[in-house]
């Protein structure tokens, strides 16, 4: 059975889009056919693996999803591009039932071929997030490990909550990741104690670790994986990684 990540946050700057990426890579060469769906107007996710957004968000064209799908560089993983355009933004993120509806059908249709699937969403609570968590098995959160990481994190909880009772599927937590951790920080440990405190066996034991070849790999429209194969980063993700196999 496919298993579906929505990759959301509410606070931008957080990781959110790298995890998506790299963590959908180390799911592909680990041998599963993955999917990853650009939903952030940003379109990072897509820039990240060195293809270009479209000119129209294929869930805006109204077009089947295989039909809006490019293969990238990474055996395995594919990729529905996200786009700049303000009308297609406008269009996803209009708070009508009938969109929001028909979104969420088509990113349900086609998913079945995929043995995983991460949405990256942009970092709001709006109806595309919404829509991404309604059409998904699990949310994973990234958090960065700083003060105001937390603020925010209690209406995030809420959101997933009103969609886990409001909405015909199985949305359950996936997991929560650490991000940007330096163990050298008090505050890095202090975030550290208190999620995994108040969210326990939720938390990975895997944390993402600050290191310059995660953030210059997306300028070369690499994964970490790819562009420092023996960084930290590439270690930390390929960790991740199996315990998210391990979590089946």
């Amino acid at each position: 059975m496919v298993r579906i990540f929505c990759v959301a946050n509410q606070k931008g700057g957080v990781g959110k889009t790298t995890t998506a990426v790299n963590l959908a890579a180390a799911l592909a060469k680990s041998g599963s056919k993955t999917l990853l769906v650009d939903l952030d107007p940003q379109c990072n996710a897509t820039t990240g693996l060195g293809r270009q957004p479209t000119v129209q968000h294929p869930l805006v064209a109204c077009q089947p999803l295989r039909q809006g799908v490019c293969l990238t560089d990474v055996p395995g993983l594919e990729l529905l591009p996200g786009s700049r355009s303000f009308r297609d933004v406008e269009a996803m993120t209009r708070d009508d039932r009938q969109q929001t509806a028909r979104l969420r059908e088509q990113l349900a249709g086609g998913f079945n071929a995929y043995d995983y699937v991460l949405i990256d969403c942009p970092p709001s609570l709006g109806p595309l997030t919404r829509s991404a968590l309604a059409s998904s098995t699990e949310v994973f959160m990234p958090i960065q490990c700083e003060y105001f990481a937390l603020e925010g994190l209690t209406q995030m909880i809420e959101v997933i909550r009103d969609v886990m009772q409001n909405e015909p599927n199985q949305l359950q937590f996936g997991g929560i990741v650490l991000t940007m951790y330096d163990p050298r920080l008090e505050l890095t440990r202090e975030v550290d104690d208190q999620v995994r405190d108040f969210f326990g066996e939720i938390v990975f034991q895997t944390v993402i670790p600050r290191d310059v070849a995660v953030s210059e790999a997306p300028s070369h429209g690499k994964t970490v994986m790819d562009y420092a194969p023996r960084s930290r980063g590439s270690r930390a993700y390929s960790e991740l990684c199996m315990e998210v196999l391990n979590r089946e």
